[in-house]
């Protein structure tokens, strides 16, 4: 049993020097604790309440970005809020180790770090993602490197110019300044320009698409001293298929109904004016729900108001000149009625006097007759009587008179109105369209 112990003894003591002899003939003779340094012996005599390079200059602070998500763009509250991974490198002298190898730390431990005072100006609202922990991570290089990198959402401001709405362009930034260091304590930099920004160019957002973005550098001056700032701007143009199938094809098809009344008869005075009432409350409506995704109290007069303020018109254009038709038509109706009784009477009046001259005492040619009678109803001669002056005379200067004042108040002929509509509120309304769109699709 002791032969048996000390057999397999033995053994295990052999292979274990074995494994040992060809770790060392590959890799070399390494110490463990040069390789991986424990934090304690990394935070021996450190105070993370003083920078780096305390008293010898500014420390230098590359930040880089990941664009995740950027959820939602309000043009009511003018901000969008955005998913970003923030990445931050600095060099800290106090934390060099030999070795080329680096230290991952849990983000529990940043509290055990100086890091620097990083924060979003333009930010309305912002968190730390937390699940299942909180998403830091802090790497430290051989050669005193630290990289802090976490992962936030932050709703941030952006001014919109919403003048040419829905065929708007908007650039909105996103800005990183330090809280409490200025420009002689730390300086930032982008690490590598412009290209230091990923995930813009594969967003997919629901209204708008991103159409350039650059980095710049540059700092912020306030009372109490001036800090770094790094801007990131970025250019979104608003997707107009959207609003084109919302909002102008219907407007545009309503003022195209309210055309629809020019073709019906002036004496269907229900179908007329059912077309025109009710396009005039559905615009209106329209008119409605297209405010309701925008600011209730601004300046701008947008493109979009424009637009349906220009339907309205037109549809209310049309309602009235049914009004302006119908009322023609009426009063050309009147007209032809009161002409019909004056000439109904003006020639009664010239009957009697036709009866009353024909029996003279000389005999006159039939010629003769017809002069006098024609002359005796349109001109009032010296040798009538008073009587037959007041029939004849009176009754021909109100018939002009009438007419007069009636060529003044109406239309010769009031379905004129409805063909000339038919031409003029179609070519008007398509001039109109091609000026609205190359003003604001050019200009």
């Amino acid at each position: 049993m002791l032969l048996y112990l000390l057999f397999w003894t033995s053994f295990f003591l052999l292979f274990t020097n074995g494994e040992r002899g060809f770790s060392g003939n590959q890799y070399g003779e390494w110490n463990d604790s040069q390789l991986q340094p424990t934090i304690q012996k990394l935070m021996k005599g450190y105070n993370r309440y003083l920078r780096p390079n305390f008293n010898k200059g500014p420390v230098e602070i590359g930040m880089s970005l990941d664009i995740a998500s950027i959820d939602a763009i309000s043009e009511i509250n003018m901000d969008y809020t955005a998913t970003i991974f923030l990445r931050q490198r600095w060099r800290d002298s106090r934390l060099v180790f030999p070795g080329n190898e680096s230290v991952s730390l849990d983000g529990r431990l940043v509290s055990l770090l100086w890091i620097p005072d990083t924060f979003i100006p333009d930010s309305k609202r912002s968190f730390l993602h937390d699940v299942t922990v909180e998403n830091r991570l802090i790497r430290i290089f051989s050669n005193g490197t630290v990289l802090y990198a976490l992962r936030i959402t932050a709703t941030i401001a952006c001014n919109m110019d919403l003048t040419k709405y829905p065929m708007d362009r908007q650039e909105c930034t996103l800005q990183l300044e330090s809280w409490g260091y200025n420009i002689q304590d730390v300086v930032f930099y982008w690490t590598r320009g412009n290209d230091s920004v990923k995930g813009l160019t594969t967003l997919r957002l629901a209204q708008y698409s991103i159409e350039s973005y650059y980095t710049t550098v540059s700092e912020a001056v306030y009372e109490t001293g001036v800090y770094p700032k790094l801007v990131l701007h970025f250019a979104l143009r608003r997707n107009v298929l959207f609003f084109i199938l919302e909002t102008y094809v219907p407007s545009t098809l309503l003022v195209v109904l309210s055309w629809v009344s020019f073709w019906i008869s002036q004496s269907s005075v229900p179908a007329r004016t059912c077309i025109g009432v009710t396009t005039v409350l559905t615009m209106t409506t329209l008119m409605m729900g297209a405010r309701t995704s925008l600011p209730n109290a601004n300046c701008f007069i947008k493109a979009i108001d424009v637009y349906l303020g220009i339907c309205f018109t037109f549809i209310f254009g049309a309602l009235l000149e049914y009004a302006c038709a119908h009322f023609c038509t009426m009063q050309h109706q009147t007209i032809v009625d009161v002409q019909r009784e004056l000439l109904k009477e003006f020639k009664e009046s010239n009957g009697t006097h036709l009866v009353q001259s024909s029996s003279p005492k000389k005999k006159e040619t039939q010629d003769t007759a017809e002069q006098e009678t024609n002359d005796q109803s349109v001109m009032c001669d010296g040798d009538e009587s008073v009587a037959e002056k007041e029939k004849g005379c009176g009754l021909s200067s109100v018939k002009q008179m009438y007419r007069k004042s009636a060529s003044v108040m109406s239309v010769e002929n009031p379905h004129n109105i409805d063909r000339h509509s038919r031409i003029l509120f179609p070519m008007a309304f398509f001039i109109i369209n091609v000026f609205y769109w190359l003003y604001y699709l050019l200009f």
